[in-house]
């Protein structure tokens, strides 16, 4: 075999194990696997937010993963393992999850993407946007798009710190498609708004007001959405009347 055509095949075995989890895996918060071989054997990290539903009662739903993955894909010697999700709000694949599972509950699509949303938008993320397609009220299928904070379009920044996740579900309607892209608050773009505060000290806030207090300036940078509000409460020609 060719290296280009082991390579294919290794990429399209990792997909298909993807697949299959996130079907089996979804009531657990499924996120994503991680495959490394090693000299004993495989060794499979499976991420979810609930990993005691990923391992089951006694480990018999871990038993009965590791002997599908040893005989439908000939992984020699899987050693699985589960590992929780730090923040699930802000795995896009765990939240476009969630709203598939809300809109087969029989929530409406509005109701269940403002929820994720906010639960989203309070986990401290940047900026998140959700968009569902499908025939949401009438036969002719269409999209609608709800969004919150900050979040790049194009560009390097989008590239390398947006993440972003599809899911479907089907409805007696039809199939609905969730499409998940969140902006994590670790994320480092050069664009990004920064405030100034002013920092006196005890001495210098005693002195009378004819005084004029030396102030240390010091750049934080608060969300974006912040900023923004700040700019609109100035009143247009306040530097004028000062």
């Amino acid at each position: 075999m060719s290296v280009t055509k082991y390579f294919i095949k290794d990429v399209s075995r990792r997909l298909e194990i993807d697949e299959l989890l996130q079907n089996d895996l979804k009531r657990a918060g499924y996120s994503h696997v991680e495959l490394t071989k090693s000299p004993v054997g495989t060794r499979v990290v499976i991420y979810a937010s609930k990993p005691g539903m990923v391992i089951g009662r006694r480990g018999q739903s871990i038993k009965d993963l590791t002997k599908l993955l040893e005989t439908k894909f000939g992984i020699e010697n899987p050693q699985l393992s589960v590992a929780a999700i730090e923040v699930p709000e802000q795995d896009p694949k765990v939240v476009a999850s969630q709203v598939a599972q809300a809109l087969q509950r029989g929530v409406h699509f509005r109701r269940a993407a403002y929820w994720a949303i906010q639960r989203v938008m309070e986990s401290q993320a940047l900026g998140v946007e959700i968009v569902i397609r499908g025939k949401l009220t009438t036969e002719r299928a269409r999209y609608e798009k709800f969004r919150a904070g900050y979040l790049p379009r194009v560009g390097d920044p989008v590239l390398k710190t947006v993440k972003v996740a599809v899911a479907d579900v089907q409805l007696k309607q039809g199939l609905f498609g969730i499409n998940v892209r969140i902006l994590p608050p670790t994320a480092d773009f050069l664009d990004k708004p920064t405030m100034k505060t002013v920092v006196a000290s005890a001495t210098q806030l005693s002195q009378s007001p004819a005084q004029s207090p030396t102030v240390v300036v010091a750049d934080t940078a608060p969300p974006p959405l912040e900023v923004e509000a700040k700019k609109e409460e100035e009143p247009v020609g306040s530097t004028a009347q000062a």
